[in-house]
């Protein structure tokens, strides 16, 4: 039987690319909704218990909410996978997606810092953070070698943030981390992570990390 999928989304949300990501690699139809998260519609409210996005709405039976559900779920009803088959490498992975969940959490804070002192502490969090993935990476050009996977697609919008930061702003915090660059390049690059985001996604991420009010609002301002 053929699925329909409505993906719920927000144009800046990082978990959400996760899983328009999945749904690119996998070729699957699908139709997207944007919503503004501070004036979210009642209809939103009764599918996310958590209020948050994404959401995929799966023909009119269910919806599923955590995007890492969403993702493990597309990859089990299509064909292929997008998960290592050993058990213990598919634990590693699932293990690693987590941390990369914390360092997009690192990330919020960052630019949500209200002072000098904030922000510097949550940037030497976050180069800790990096040297810890750069000894855990091994060759590339992917996490685990030649194939993309699903924890590919977790990454890819973290670095996205770096793209777009640093084009205004000298943060400091990829220094001496070959690996994780070399990553990096490479997920830039792949159709998938290019495409999704809107074109004006740097524009509007800038917008809003300037509208925070935060330390990195006033580096941002100056910067651009």
């Amino acid at each position: 039987m053929t699925r329909e999928f409505e993906l719920i989304t927000h144009v800046l949300c990082p978990y959400v690319q996760r899983s328009v990501i999945v749904l690119s690699e996998k070729r699957i139809p699908y139709r997207r909704t944007d919503i503004d998260l501070a004036n979210k519609p009642k209809w939103f409210q009764d599918i996310s218990p958590l209020g948050k996005v994404p959401v995929l709405v799966v023909g009119k039976r269910q919806s599923l909410f955590e995007s890492a559900v969403i993702c493990e779920y597309l990859d089990e009803v299509t064909p292929g996978s997008l998960h290592p088959e050993d058990p213990l490498e598919r634990a590693d992975h699932r293990a690693w997606i987590e941390f990369g969940s914390g360092l997009l959490n690192g990330i919020a804070q960052l630019y949500s810092a209200p002072t000098q002192e904030e922000f510097d502490a949550s940037r030497n969090r976050l180069r800790i953070r990096f040297g810890q993935l750069e000894n855990r990476l091994g060759g590339g050009p992917y996490f685990s070698g030649e194939n993309f996977q699903i924890i590919d697609a977790v990454y890819g919008p973290i670095f996205r943030y770096f793209d777009v930061f640093e084009s205004v702003v000298d943060l400091g915090i990829l220094e001496n981390v070959e690996k994780v660059h070399m990553w990096r390049d490479r997920l830039r690059t792949r159709e998938s992570v290019r495409k999704a985001v809107s074109l004006d996604y740097p524009d509007r991420l800038l917008a809003f990390v300037r509208g925070r009010g935060s330390y990195m609002s006033q580096l941002v301002a100056c910067g651009n």
